[in-house]
C-alpha cells in the first residue's frame, strides 16, 4: 500500500523559501494616480461589451489625466467620455460609439470639428488589433494575416504592412506588435496579489494584460488566494503581470458583469441623449463624475431600486469539477 501514498518531493538543501507574493491592493483612485500618467497609452474595454472599467474611467476624468492614447476593440462610451473631457490625443480602435444607440457624439465632435480638441485616429479591424496585442504578448516581431488586405485601413495604419509571403504565394499582411503603457481590466474576482478570475466573454483580455507594461485590475470581489487556487483554469490574469488590484463593486456599470449585474440600457440611452451637445456632456459629467466623489457615492446616485433591478434573477451554475489526481 506504500506505493499508493502521495509522493514526497526530495529535499533541496539551499533552496530559496517560497515567495508568497506581494500584496498589491490599492484604493482605485490611488492606483490610477500612480500608474496612469499624462501621455500614456491605455487599453480599455478588452472584454468588448462586458466588464468595461467605467469606475477607473471616472477616476481618470476626476484627475484630468490628459494626452492619452486610447486603445481598444469596440470601445463603447468609455472612450467617448474621455474624449469629451479633452483628455485623449489619439484613438487606436476598430469602432468608437454607443453600442446600443449608434454614433458617439463626443468622438464625432473631436474628429469632425476638433472639439474640445483634435484627436488622431488609427483605425484597426477587430482582428488586426487583436493580432497586434497578441504579437506584443508573445514577443513576436509581427504576426501574418490575410485579413484587411485590400482595405483602405492598411495604408493609414503604421502597424499594418503588406509583405511578400516568405513561404511563397500571394502577399500577406504583417501586423506589428502593440505595447500599451497601461491595461485597465475589470474582473469578477481577484486576490490581493492580482491573480484574477474571469468568466463570460473575455475578448482580448489575456493578450492585452501581457502586452501592456502595467496592469490595473478592478474586481467585484477581493478573495483569498486559496479561493483563486481552487479554480485555476479560470485565472485569466496572473498576478505577476499586475501593478495594482482594486476592489470596485459595480465598477463596470453601466456595462454588464456576468453573474453580477445586467447591462443598464437606461444609462446608455441617457448618455446618448445628453451628449448630443457639448453642454449636455457637461451636465452628464456633473451628475455622474464630478458630483459623486467615489464609487459608493455613484451607487447612491443610482439608487437602491435601480441597482436591485439589474441583479440577475436567474442563475446558471456550471457543473463542479474535480481537480484531484
Amino acid at each position: 500500500m506504500d506505493d499508493l501514498a502521495p509522493r514526497k518531493a526530495p529535499e533541496r538543501p539551499g533552496a530559496l523559501s517560497h515567495h508568497r507574493g506581494q500584496d498589491k491592493l490599492l484604493p482605485l483612485g490611488e492606483a490610477v494616480e500612480r500608474f496612469v500618467r499624462p501621455g500614456a497609452s491605455i487599453v480599455l474595454g478588452t472584454c468588448l461589451e462586458q466588464m468595461i472599467p467605467f469606475a477607473a474611467t471616472r477616476e481618470i476624468l476626476r484627475r484630468k489625466i490628459g494626452d492619452l492614447t486610447l486603445i481598444g476593440p469596440v470601445s463603447d462610451i468609455c472612450f467617448d467620455q474621455l474624449i469629451g473631457a479633452g483628455l485623449a490625443r489619439g484613438v487606436m480602435a476598430a469602432w468608437v460609439g454607443n453600442v446600443m444607440m449608434g454614433s458617439a457624439y463626443c468622438f464625432r465632435r473631436a474628429v469632425e470639428h476638433g472639439e474640445p480638441r483634435p484627436i488622431e485616429v488609427v483605425e484597426f479591424s477587430n482582428l488586426t488589433l487583436a493580432l497586434a496585442l497578441h504579437a506584443a504578448a508573445i514577443g513576436a516581431p509581427f504576426l501574418p494575416t490575410r485579413s484587411a488586405l485590400g482595405s483602405d485601413i492598411v495604408g493609414r495604419n503604421p502597424f499594418l504592412e503588406p509583405i511578400s509571403n516568405p513561404l511563397g504565394g500571394e502577399p500577406i499582411l504583417a501586423v506589428r506588435p502593440l505595447h500599451p503603457d497601461v491595461a485597465i481590466v475589470h474582473v469578477q474576482r481577484a486576490d490581493p496579489h492580482g491573480n484574477a478570475i474571469m468568466w463570460g466573454s473575455l475578448g482580448i483580455t489575456t493578450d492585452a494584460v501581457r502586452a501592456a507594461r502595467t496592469v490595473i485590475v478592478t474586481a467585484e470581489e477581493i478573495v483569498a488566494p486559496e479561493q483563486i487556487r481552487r479554480d485555476p483554469n479560470r485565472v485569466a490574469i496572473p498576478g505577476l503581470t499586475v501593478g495594482a488590484v482594486c476592489e470596485a463593486r459595480w465598477g463596470a456599470h453601466p456595462s454588464p458583469v456576468q453573474g453580477y449585474y445586467r447591462r443598464d440600457h437606461e444609462a446608455y440611452r441617457e448618455y446618448h441623449r445628453l451628449t448630443k451637445s457639448a453642454e449636455g456632456y457637461g451636465r452628464w459629467r456633473a451628475d455622474w463624475v464630478d458630483g459623486p466623489a467615489d464609487l459608493a457615492a455613484y451607487l447612491a446616485r443610482l439608487g437602491n431600486e435601480r441597482v436591485a433591478s439589474l441583479i440577475p434573477m436567474d442563475h446558471h451554475f456550471p457543473d463542479p469539477v474535480d481537480y484531484g489526481y
